[in-house]
């Protein structure tokens, strides 16, 4: 009978009533153990780079000034040797699908390794719980701490711990807010206490977040708020790699002495140590099959790893497999072949495919980006000579950092040309809102049967040759009537 049709029976109680099973169970507090072994270092290899990227990178100069800047007030956005403005707004959709592609690709091979190893809330929850661990101590040291009376003691290690929470949650949220305002500035204002309000505000909700997930909701984020847990299942499938027991071999469960033969004793290799348990960051038991809480860090492949290896056993009781390949008993290059198969190859051509358009978009993007606005006073007007002027608002906006010239053209038309001068030079990231008077000649504008015209305007940075590649912008041309 599935989990879905199987019937609770309603116990008595005293007094002759029945009562249902409350709807919810209160929270059991998860008092993850320490664990070492080949994932634990992965793990903590991954911690590492993810954080000396996210805290050093607003540290970073390039061309005098910060090397990844989201510029909200000027909208511009740098990067190395990038500048990005509003526009440019494609280019953060492209990068949007192509992490929704990678975490499809991802899964569908080895099921939810990105929660395991590079989620934030993986990764900063291990910060934490290594800070708790150095401060209260590991499972045990904890479990008797809180169950303890309130003395000096733990009031000590219990305030020692939450002001190293709280110094790495404002930490956090000073670096996050860091990318928005040149960190520089922000680290002489906060010193100065001269924060402006907003960035306070931030630097106050981003590590108010750090403390409140890491330190305190942890497993209850991946197992309730995280919709990802939700949809894996439709990514994945009997052939994706996921933590398992394997049932086959461990099961009967039971204690034995390091000499005794578990065969002789009806037993499998499992020695119902509970040390799966006692690591898993979710609190679960990864002998009672594929959970959807289950974020595959594989902690309880380590730890299992290391009781096979007390107990002289093979290793790999609990282990990366596929499903069909625990239950068909198959060798690991069959379970790896069948991880190459067509939703697999589907989700990697497609990512290798915006991967690649998002590369050649970055590397071919205009140096110049133009926006075009008619005037919208006066529509269109006859100057000296009957010839017919139009205004427009042209915005320039230098996507380089080097100081640029430019020459605005227009082109459509026979004999249409700029009026007046029409070049202009921007300093590096720089943009300047220009009129641009656009003739048409009388003979021209009489040949015209139709009253608007369509034309384009054209920017291009001016290179030692001649013009470089530029912009063009559609636009229209009116006719009096």
């Amino acid at each position: 009978m599935s989990s879905a049709q199987r019937v609770i029976p309603i116990q008595p109680t005293p007094g002759g009533a029945n009562k249902p099973p409350p709807m919810f169970q209160p929270r059991q507090t998860v008092y993850a153990r320490a664990v070492s072994g080949r994932f634990a270092s992965w793990r903590w290899v991954l911690v590492w780079i993810t954080q000396l990227v996210f805290y050093g990178l607003p540290w970073l100069a390039w061309n005098g000034r910060q090397a990844v800047l989201f510029d909200l007030e000027t909208r511009r956005f740098y990067l190395p040797g990038l500048v990005l403005y509003p526009q440019d707004f494609i280019y953060l959709s492209a990068l949007l699908v192509l992490s929704a592609l990678a975490l499809f690709f991802f899964t569908a091979v080895a099921g939810r390794l990105w929660c395991g190893f590079a989620c934030p809330q993986t990764v900063y929850t291990e910060m934490f719980m290594w800070l708790e661990r150095r401060i209260e101590g590991d499972r045990l040291a904890r479990m008797r701490l809180d169950k303890a009376p309130w003395s000096a003691g733990k009031l000590a290690r219990k305030g020692a711990k939450q002001a190293a929470w709280i110094a790495l949650s404002l930490w956090t949220g000073f670096t996050f807010v860091g990318y928005f305002t040149p960190i520089r500035e922000l680290g002489q204002a906060a010193l100065t206490l001269r924060l402006g309000p907003w960035e306070a505000f931030w630097c106050g909700f981003y590590a108010l977040a750090t403390y409140g997930n890491a330190g305190f909701l942890r497993e209850q984020v991946c197992k309730t708020m995280c919709p990802y847990a939700r949809f894996q299942g439709s990514l994945m499938d009997q052939d994706s790699l996921v933590v398992a027991y394997d049932s086959r071999r461990g099961e009967s469960r039971g204690s034995r002495s390091r000499s005794a033969d578990p065969k002789a004793l009806g037993l499998g290799d499992c020695v119902d140590c509970t040390l799966c348990v006692q690591v898993c960051p979710t609190g679960i038991d990864i002998r009672d099959g594929l959970q959807m809480e289950c974020i595959g860090c594989a902690a309880c492949v380590d730890a299992c790893d290391q009781v096979m290896d007390k107990m002289g056993y093979a290793r790999g009781l609990v282990r990366f497999a596929t499903l069909r390949g625990m239950e068909q008993g198959s060798p690991k290059p069959q379970m790896w072949r069948r991880l190459w198969r067509p939703r697999v190859l589907m989700y990697g051509s497609l990512l290798l495919a915006v991967a690649t358009a998002f590369v050649a978009g970055l590397a071919l993007r205009a140096p110049v980006r133009v926006d075009v606005l008619r005037d919208r006073g006066v529509m269109a007007r006859q100057v000296e000579d009957g010839a017919v002027e139009n205004v427009y608002r042209v915005l320039v906006m230098n996507a380089t950092e080097v100081p640029q010239r430019y020459r605005v053209s227009v082109s459509g038309l026979p004999g249409l040309a700029v009026a007046g001068d029409a070049e202009l030079t921007l300093p590096p990231a720089g943009e300047r809102a220009v009129p641009l008077r656009v003739r048409l000649p009388a003979d021209a504008a009489q040949a015209q049967g139709e009253r608007v015209l369509p034309i384009q305007i054209e920017v291009a940075p001016l290179a030692e040759g001649g013009p470089a590649r530029g912009v063009r912008e559609p636009s229209t041309f009116v006719l009096p009537r």
